[in-house]
């Protein structure tokens, strides 16, 4: 079988295909025209968020068996279509599912710490002690939208502190010792943390608008490490100023581009010169899964399930 690799990932991918015997072929530089015209040589795709696979690259992929994503989500490529010409579809989300969890807790330990602020203040020559009093984890109950991968593998993170954590999915009996699934508007009403742990599907668009927001009993804090455009920035915003929502940190933003590589090339949103300028906001640029070990570990269940499927 001949696999194309349309992304540079670490190197056992390929090295573990080709003593398996498949045929591997680099192209990270093609255009996406250019890439369909040759893409009826293949047998399989890697990819990890170059461009977009749509209808009329599955067309062009006339011998297509499956396509690796390099990663959790597969937004990115016309699933239903796919599927329905017999393609086999590979994510990896085991991979860097503790990348993600460490991540969100070290961004919610930031924020009640106010580490991000009181470095740059100290930095500055300011030495402000009672203003950069922290709140502590401890007693609080957190919120996770989505239970899988992601979601289970914050909530085994948290296990450390005296926390009740609490999850709404759409999925059920997806609860476990490490956290209770209860219905959305239970979580609502008892939330003081929320992290996101969702895909990125018509459902989850838009999901934390002004109404959601409103939802919730008390004011809490906000966790996107999923995808960002589950969050309406502008509501985001209007929160933050109401002190609905206390604090917000965001692996992930709503103006990212499809490929995840860049963010806006048009003018700045007013929202987002609102978020740039809070102090109560913690910003990484879609790194949430991207260590040293999950590159690796992202690469190596790729390959696991080629072989388990193929081999």
């Amino acid at each position: 079988m001949k696999v194309l690799h349309l992304d540079t990932n670490h190197e056992l991918l390929i090295n573990q295909l080709n003593a398996l015997g498949f045929t591997n072929h680099e192209d990270y530089t093609s255009s996406k025209t250019d890439v369909e015209a040759k893409i009826h040589e293949y047998d399989g795709i890697v990819i990890r968020s170059r461009f977009t696979i749509d209808k009329q690259f599955l067309d062009a992929a006339t011998n297509l068996k499956f396509i690796g994503r390099v990663g959790a989500g597969l937004e990115n490529i016309d699933c239903d279509y796919a599927e329905s010409k017999g393609i086999y579809l590979i994510s990896a989300p085991e991979g860097n599912r503790n990348a993600v969890g460490e991540h969100a807790l070290g961004m919610l330990l930031s924020l009640f710490n106010n580490l991000n602020k009181a470095d740059n203040e100290v930095r500055h020559g300011q030495w402000l002690r009672e203003a950069n009093r922290g709140i502590e984890l401890d007693g609080k109950t957190i919120g996770l939208i989505g239970y899988g991968n992601m979601g289970k593998a914050f909530a085994k993170k948290l296990r450390g502190f005296d926390v009740e954590v609490l999850c709404y999915d759409i999925k059920p009996n997806v609860g476990d010792d490490n956290c209770k699934q209860v219905p959305l508007e239970t979580l609502q009403k008892n939330a003081d943390v929320l992290s996101l742990h969702t895909p990125q599907t018509p459902l989850t668009l838009n999901m934390v608008n002004a109404d959601f927001i409103n939802g919730f009993q008390k004011p809490f804090w906000l966790i996107n490490t999923a995808r960002g455009k589950s969050v309406v920035t502008t509501d985001l915003v209007s929160a933050l100023k109401s002190g609905k929502i206390l604090g917000a940190g965001l692996d992930v933003l709503e103006y990212e581009k499809a490929s995840f590589e860049s963010l806006f090339s048009s003018d700045m949103p007013e929202a987002f010169q609102y978020i740039i300028q809070a102090e109560n906001v913690l910003l990484t640029p879609h790194v949430a899964g991207w260590t040293v070990e999950s590159k690796e570990k992202l690469a190596q269940t790729i390959v696991d399930k080629i072989k388990t499927r193929f081999c």
